[in-house]
């Protein structure tokens, strides 16, 4: 695609990286077919060639709107156009960049302000979300019935973990709001590794991996959120830790870009670097693992049928697409065909809140396809993606890992 930036968009910092972006993109429209959003809405500047558009026009000094950040807000960001495209076109980092440059060009309503602000002021803040989650909780008989919806129930509580006692040492990131939606699931992940002969060790200072911020365009304080991460974890890491565990894809997906989003800072580039290239979902390690250790308790027993919701971030942003099923399968667990597996669910980091209405739409024909083999049990790898399908009242959702550990011999 021909570009030609503006003199002012040639300032960006990743000005370079816009304009290589661009002319990778030969606007043949494939992304279009897989796009979540223009599958529902059918309107061009709703699915990532119109995007891409819009993106162009205003690194090239032409106006902009509250319609074009309309647009490029209504985007996923599901990265399921990238598995598509044939030109590789990494689109969400163009997205990025559009996005940064357009909040800074657009002043949003003041209820929009209020209502990001207020996201990033609680979601990554472990402490803050879970006390207001569990007040939530205790109010929800005395609200509305569709407001009570929306506060998730209580969850299991987490399952002592084992101390760590073997050689073999890894970090996993705790996250932020899975500790309070969630709290079993890492437990579970750090059970199932002390039978692979794998302690996880613990980094205290580690929080959010800064993704909430950096897709809410507060780019800077995502970053910042990288650095204290990297800082916390490097002690392990010089003393041989293997890897950095995420059992949320989201998660994963963000610290294996660390790498790229500060190869440019002086102080961080490397480290950014190292911590990428040792990220790993729990489903990278247990594939490389031998299965005779966590091989599951399921003869005799009534065996339940499961249905696997694949995240975006994990089949995407990961190239991890196919990986949760094959590790099921080996342990013998029945799961049934999803047909459509590659479209999004609708919750997408905060999107589910900021976009309810196209959300709720893209998990009820999730939930449809998810169904149809009339499984049992839900399972899935993103702690967005279970709360918000879960969310539904529908088959209930859990973590996968949590299936393997229960089943445990």
């Amino acid at each position: 695609m021909q570009t030609n930036l503006s003199d002012a968009a040639k300032t960006l910092s990743r000005a370079d990286e816009a304009e290589q972006i661009l002319r990778s993109c030969v606007h043949c429209g494939f992304c279009n077919a897989t796009c979540p959003t223009y599958q529902l809405l059918g309107n061009e500047l709703d699915g990532p060639r119109g995007r891409i558009y819009l993106i162009k026009q205003m690194l090239e000094g032409e106006p902009v709107t509250q319609k074009t950040q309309m647009h490029l807000d209504r985007c996923l960001s599901c990265r399921n156009c990238e598995t598509t495209c044939p030109s590789g076109v990494t689109y969400h980092a163009l997205l990025d960049i559009g996005r940064a440059e357009l909040e800074r060009r657009i002043v949003r309503p003041a209820l929009e302000r209020l209502q990001r602000e207020s996201l990033r002021h609680v979601i990554p803040h472990r402490a803050v979300f879970g006390a207001l989650l569990k007040t939530g909780q205790a109010m929800r008989p005395f609200l509305p019935t569709a407001l009570g919806r929306k506060i998730p129930g209580r969850s299991a509580r987490a399952k002592t973990r084992p101390e760590p006692r073997h050689s073999r040492k890894m970090l996993m990131l705790e996250g932020c709001v899975q500790r309070a939606l969630s709290p079993n699931t890492n437990a579970a992940a750090a059970r199932v590794l002390d039978r692979l002969g794998i302690s996880i060790v613990n980094a205290e200072r580690a929080d959010c991996c800064g993704a909430t911020d950096y897709h809410l365009n507060a780019q800077e304080a995502g970053l910042a959120r990288a650095r204290r991460n990297i800082d916390a974890w490097w002690p392990a890491i010089q003393a041989g830790a293997e890897a950095i565990v995420q059992t949320a894809s989201g998660c994963g997906a963000f610290v294996k870009e660390y790498g790229h989003l500060l190869r440019d800072d002086l102080r961080y580039a490397s480290k950014a670097q190292r911590v990428s290239e040792l990220a790993r979902d729990i489903v990278e390690v247990l594939a490389n693992e031998p299965i005779q250790p966590i091989q599951t308790n399921l003869s005799g027993t009534p065996q339940q049928k499961i249905a696997f919701h694949c995240p975006c971030t994990l089949q995407h942003a990961q190239k991890l697409g196919g990986a949760v099923e094959a590790v099921l399968q080996r342990l013998g667990f029945d799961l049934s065909a999803v047909p459509d597996a590659h479209l999004c669910c609708g919750s997408a980091g905060t999107y589910s809140i900021t976009q309810p209405e196209l959300a709720k739409k893209l998990r009820s024909n999730k939930l449809d396809a998810l169904e149809s083999g009339k499984p049992d049990l839900i399972v899935t790898a993103n702690i967005g993606c279970q709360t918000h399908l879960d969310g539904a009242g529908r088959t209930p959702v859990r973590h996968w890992i949590e299936l393997v550990e229960a089943s445990l011999p």
